[in-house]
């Protein structure tokens, strides 16, 4: 299926930078980063099947490496690219480091943000706190536009996913929320990544970083954080005070991670 896409920066000089949400967000997840890499690349963002503006199609394969080629397949359909730079959060990135499993030679450079998969035991059901997540945002939907200005719905809502979930503007908030409370593909995209995790092999000739934040609570240390599962070459950082979301609690230094992984790419 072909996935809806947005490219930011039209300068077809610049490098192809493509970014992936995780499971239950959005393409507008990315934008605290968006502007600040648009100035250097072209940068697109992806609505994965069932979430954003693309809609949920059954025939669809939700599962990671599938995803990978819906995205190889929608990138080259939209804009004639077959080459380029990914990075991707979340499901994003077990998606992303699938890609450059499958066809290293698309790839040119890799930045997973708190990548999926590295869990040294695949889940074989959902888990009940990560389902409350979706149910609650579904619940309340009406409410959240308002309800979003307030502390209470605000740490319900965030202060899990970030250690710094005081300072999230409004706009990142309501954006993840939305975007939670509409993810109808959320559940068959979650059944897609059960029973699996990512044992691929990306050739060193795909430079590779993964970070992940201090205080990951989706995924966290060291159950969902196995090294041994990443290329072996790739470079691994740790940030501090950092959540789930890097581009979120950290937006300019990770806009800085990617520029300087594709530089040296």
């Amino acid at each position: 299926m072909k996935l809806v896409t947005t490219l930011t920066e039209t300068n077809k000089e610049h490098e192809v930078l493509v970014l992936v949400h995780g499971l239950g967000s959005a393409a507008t997840a990315f934008k605290p980063i968006v502007n600040k890499l648009s100035q250097g690349f072209r940068v697109i963002t992806i609505d994965l099947p069932g979430h954003g503006k693309t809609p949920y199609e059954s025939s669809q394969k939700l599962d990671p490496r599938s995803l990978g080629q819906a995205i190889f397949d929608s990138i080259e359909s939209e804009y004639g690219v077959r080459q380029f730079h990914i990075a991707g959060n979340s499901l994003g990135g077990w998606i992303a480091l699938e890609m450059a499993a499958d066809q290293p030679e698309r790839i040119k450079t890799l930045v997973g943000l708190a990548p999926a998969g590295l869990w040294i035991k695949p889940a074989s059901s959902r888990l009940p706190s990560e389902a409350r997540s979706h149910y609650m945002a579904k619940t309340l939907k009406p409410f959240i536009k308002k309800g979003l200005h307030l502390k209470a719905m605000r740490a319900i809502g965030f202060s899990t996913v970030s250690p710094k979930w005081q300072e999230l503007s409004y706009e990142i908030c309501y954006d993840a929320a939305y975007a939670m409370a509409h993810s109808a593909g959320y559940f068959q995209a979650w059944d897609g990544m059960l029973g699996k995790r990512f044992d691929s092999e990306v050739p060193p000739t795909v430079p590779v970083t993964i970070l992940f934040g201090d205080t990951d609570n989706t995924l966290p240390y060291p159950v969902s954080q196995e090294r041994s599962l990443a290329p072996s070459h790739c470079t691994w950082l740790v940030i501090d005070s950092c959540g789930h979301a890097p581009m979120w609690d950290h937006p300019d230094l990770v806009a800085s991670i990617i520029r300087d992984v594709i530089s040296k790419g």
